[in-house]
């Protein structure tokens, strides 16, 4: 069963909040603002919707917000421990916030997430980085009132990455970046254990909310005029094992799509040991739910599977997605695919390929593997060198890139519904939305049209977007 924060202790946060909040009135009377945060995401969407909590709490307790370090009385970057890359990106930039300081010495630097939550990470950033002021972890987030405000009084470093398998805490204030599309956290944590992933001892054990909780968000969030909802989860096939009611990922899926006001429904991550023909019907049946579907399958050997703990083979792979073919065959599939697992080799990398040619995914999510200390693949020594591994992994990039450019081909002339998300990032002039299949199309249009669905007639295929012009019925 998930524990969860009783409301003693979430009432203790908001007297910290509320004590926050009158230091910064302090702070607006003084100087004519209101303190700025400057916040930065790194990883997941689960990162992404925790950084929206983050930004809720702080929006309350009276910061307003920031897109440069420079400019910020208070810098919370979220973290992510799943590659190296990640890691060195935030050593990067509190290089660059090190230099801030020195010229703002009252500056706070904040440092939460993932990466912080790893074994001795901690003390190991505070050695080498002392300018970081405040250091919480993946299971802390909820007493960021109480921790920033110890920061704010004393002007003493704090850190709180204490291990845990994790609670669920309901009603943290959430400010989301969209007015159209939310993400919605269903669980928390991960039970699966891949040899080469870090996730399960810095997120903590797998936890469901309870459905009345998400149901009673995604209300909130159709009367506040979102109409697209993600539901976020390490393994969402995974909910509802430890709820006291009889419900699983499937139930859910049909409890939101009979939601009025909910007009799309998409969800990740799903794991292929828990995908079957129960939640097939579910995507199938509710017409909501987008023909998407994200499976990673990280390798194509049954060997390196059995090595990355990954509890399927190749062929049971294979049959679930045949299956999910033959209910919807519109539908649109995405993966995660490592290169260079330790124990890869050249002839093992094939059956990878072999995967791709046979699925043909609309898309994928390719890394080279990160060693991250405290896994078993952690120490396991390379059957390949770095040059040959990436030498595979530009192999999987040719033969990919071909596949996607030849589905979206099949796009071209067909018309489909398309939910505006604004401004091209690439071009200004243009609009950019996402079909049903979560494909980006490009077109021409008026800026107010932004969270609107509009009718695309596809004209152009590249690898990675469509280009389409609005039809007007």
């Amino acid at each position: 069963m998930a524990n969860y924060i009783d409301d003693a202790e979430k009432e203790k946060q908001k007297v910290f909040l509320a004590q926050i909040k009158e230091i910064n009135e302090h702070f607006y009377k003084t100087h004519g603002r209101r303190p700025l945060c400057n916040t930065e995401t790194y990883g997941c969407q689960q990162n992404e919707n925790d950084t929206e909590r983050i930004r809720g709490i702080l929006k309350e307790a009276g910061y307003d917000f920031c897109d440069r370090a420079e400019d910020a009385d208070l810098v919370i970057y979220n973290t992510c421990a799943v590659r190296e890359n990640a890691e060195d990106k935030v050593y990067g930039r509190l290089g660059i916030l090190h230099h801030i300081k020195e010229s703002k010495p009252e500056l706070i630097v904040g440092l939460c997430g993932c990466m912080v939550q790893q074994e001795n990470m901690a003390e190991k950033i505070r050695k080498v980085h002392s300018h970081v002021d405040l250091i919480f972890g993946t299971h802390a987030l909820y007493k960021l009132p109480e921790l920033l405000l110890e920061v704010l009084k004393t002007k003493k470093p704090i850190i709180d990455v204490k291990s845990s398998d994790g609670a669920i805490c309901e009603d943290i204030p959430i400010l989301r970046e969209s007015s159209d599309k939310a993400w919605i956290s269903i669980m928390y944590g991960c039970n699966n254990f891949c040899s080469y992933c870090i996730v399960p001892y810095v997120r903590g054990r797998e936890r469901s909310r309870k459905p009345q909780k998400i149901l009673a968000e995604i209300k909130d969030l159709v009367n506040s005029g979102v109409t697209e909802i993600c539901l976020l989860g390490q393994n969402v096939n995974s909910y509802g094992k430890d709820l006291e009611e009889n419900i699983d990922f499937s139930d859910l899926l049909r409890m939101v799509n009979d939601l009025e006001g909910v007009k799309r429904i998409r969800f990740m991550t799903s794991h292929p040991k828990d995908f079957g023909d129960k939640l097939i019907s579910a995507m199938k049946e509710c017409d909501k739910v987008c023909h998407q579907l994200h499976l990673p399958f990280q390798a194509g050997n049954d060997r390196v599977l059995k090595e990355m703990n990954r509890k399927y083979t190749k062929a049971e792979y294979l049959e679930k997605i045949k299956k999910v073919k033959a209910e919807i065959p519109d539908i649109s599939l995405s993966t995660d695919v490592i290169v260079g697992f330790p124990t890869e080799t050249k002839e093992d990398f094939e059956d990878t390929l072999e995967v791709l040619r046979e699925v043909e995914y609309d898309n994928i999510f390719s890394f080279i593997y990160s060693r991250r200390e405290g896994t078993p693949a952690a120490k396991l020594d390379f059957v390949l060198t770095e040059e040959e591994i990436h030498e595979n992994f530009n192999r999987l990039l040719e033969v990919q890139n071909e596949i996607s450019k030849q589905k979206n081909d099949r796009y071209v002339g067909n018309i489909y519904t398309v939910l505006v998300d604004g401004e091209s990032k690439n071009n200004k002039e243009t609009l950019s939305g996402r079909t049903d299949t979560g494909k980006i199309v490009n077109f021409k249009g008026d800026k107010s049209l932004k969270g609107q669905y509009v009718k695309v007639k596809v004209t152009e295929a590249h690898t990675w977007s469509l280009n389409g012009e609005i039809i007007n019925n």
